[in-house]
């Protein structure tokens, strides 16, 4: 309740400013006043230009997409009754193959925005979002249970479910990132309302308080709070045995994240602009993302106060698990984040007039 009651003031808040904002902007242009442009619309002209490394953005972005998709319908599943929780092998296949299918939404996603930059090389695009975070998880995964496997433990994952790990992935998922990506590429770029300058312009020295790094500690806070009460659940869940059945619960804490992802993201972008720096692309995704980081301080936290493991290869299993988990974490909100802030930008400059 306190998460939305602070979610809705800061709409409320954000929307008078602006509403306050493009009434001035459109009233000088129509009067033509002489009077130099402050504020955000003093950068329209480069708020849309292609950010550094913008091929690794639209793969994030794409991956973040099909991991919201796969939570979405699990949840949609477990609410409906089809998944039990007791059955913890059922669950885990079942987001899989959902992750595998949600392919064609990944690609499709990470096409669209690769074509907002331009982007021509839409095979390496592709490649990339069908390849790298999954082959991240992956690689950590195996070499997590190599460690098992060297201890003869039981609970080591046989080759032959490996194998067929790699089969899903090569053969479904990879295909299905393709066709999605054929698609997204088939279609029109999104229309912008703005043209880009030829020649970047100077970004004037930024306050300590919107520096990277402060802004997106300050983001990621918001998202964390949202699951925070929900994560311990989750993991006391994981790694103490119990059973999770408030499904329900979580999928209100799930819609809860979207808005708190979104709003978050759109108020730093709003705030950045408004100090007339336009590299908004990075800093709205790693705003909300951010909070993976606090999810992995808090596994931390967790493993020293709720848990006994003086095992090395548990003490590994645990950190690198709740790695994956962090990185999942951060590519869901992360991506929520800077699609939100994408269409936010796209409609304030979009509503004002500019010659």
């Amino acid at each position: 309740m306190i998460m939305l009651f602070l979610s809705g003031m800061v709409a409320m808040i954000l929307l008078r400013t602006l509403y306050r904002d493009i009434t001035r902007y459109n009233e000088l242009a129509t009067a033509e006043e002489a009077a130099e442009e402050t504020g955000w619309k003093l950068v329209h002209g480069d708020v849309f230009r292609k950010p550094r490394f913008g091929k690794l953005l639209a793969v994030s972005v794409g991956s973040g997409v099909q991991i919201l998709g796969m939570s979405i319908v699990t949840l949609i599943f477990a609410l409906l009754g089809f998944l039990s929780p007791a059955h913890r092998g059922g669950l885990l296949q079942s987001m899989m193959m959902l992750f595998t299918f949600m392919g064609v939404f990944g690609g499709y996603s990470s096409a669209r925005l690769y074509k907002v930059f331009n982007g021509e090389d839409w095979k390496t695009n592709t490649l990339m979002t069908a390849m790298l975070y999954p082959g991240v998880i992956f690689l950590v995964f195996f070499i997590l249970n190599l460690f098992i496997w060297g201890q003869k433990s039981s609970g080591a994952v046989p080759f032959t479910t490996m194998f067929a790990l790699l089969v899903l992935w090569f053969g479904i998922s990879v295909p299905l990132v393709f066709l999605g990506s054929y698609f997204g590429f088939r279609r029109e770029a999104i229309e912008l309302p703005v043209r880009t300058n030829h020649v970047p312009r100077q970004i004037p020295s930024q306050a300590w308080f919107m520096q990277p790094m402060f802004t997106c500690a300050v983001g990621g806070v918001l998202p964390f709070g949202a699951v925070f009460t929900e994560l311990f659940f989750i993991m006391s869940s994981l790694w103490q045995h119990q059973f999770y059945y408030l499904f329900g619960f979580l999928a209100l804490v799930l819609v809860i994240l979207l808005i708190t992802c979104a709003e978050i993201s759109i108020a730093l972008t709003y705030f950045q602009l408004t100090a007339e720096n336009y590299n908004w692309w990075w800093r709205s995704f790693m705003a909300s993302a951010s909070s993976a980081v606090y999810v992995f301080m808090y596994s931390i936290m967790y493993f020293s106060t709720r848990l006994s493991i003086d095992k090395m290869v548990s003490t590994l299993l645990y950190f690198g698990y709740m790695f994956i988990l962090s990185l999942i974490f951060g590519l869901l909100t992360g991506s929520i984040g800077l699609t939100a802030s994408f269409y936010f930008v796209r409609t304030i400059y979009g509503s004002i007039k500019v010659d």
